[in-house]
């Protein structure tokens, strides 16, 4: 139902380097960057495996209270990219794990991006 969605960034260079790390861990990647002659100039940035899914967009305006859920292929990723997302300076909310309030098979890890969004990977395949 969602082609595609976005957060605004206060600091494009650390945000790039979060989502570079975690994204990565998962299989996603910086797909392309919009010339700032179309965004006011504004850096604006989209993640993504195939198509660039997830917009990056430089504001003054953030803040917390966004979740974002991502995608994973397996557990081992959902793990990775929690140590991805912390190492590359993401905070802890809540270690890779199965939350089966939700189902069986949810296995999440979630971090805080440098602005303070919600921010997981998520396989629902049974290990």
């Amino acid at each position: 139902m969602i082609d595609h969605t976005g957060i605004p960034v206060s600091d494009p260079a650390k945000a790039k380097a979060f989502y570079d790390a975690a994204l990565g861990a998962i299989g996603a990647k910086l797909l392309m960057t919009v010339p700032a002659q179309f965004t006011g100039g504004k850096w604006v940035a989209g993640y993504g495996r195939k198509k660039p899914d997830f917009w990056l967009t430089e504001s003054a305006e953030i803040g917390p209270g966004r979740h974002y859920a991502f995608t994973a292929s397996s557990r081992a990723e959902v793990d990775a990219f929690y140590r991805a997302a912390l190492s590359a300076g993401g905070r802890d909310n809540g270690p890779p794990g199965i939350r089966a309030h939700y189902h069986p098979d949810y296995y999440g890890g979630f971090v805080f991006d440098p602005d303070g969004n919600n921010v997981e990977a998520v396989c629902h395949k049974p290990e």
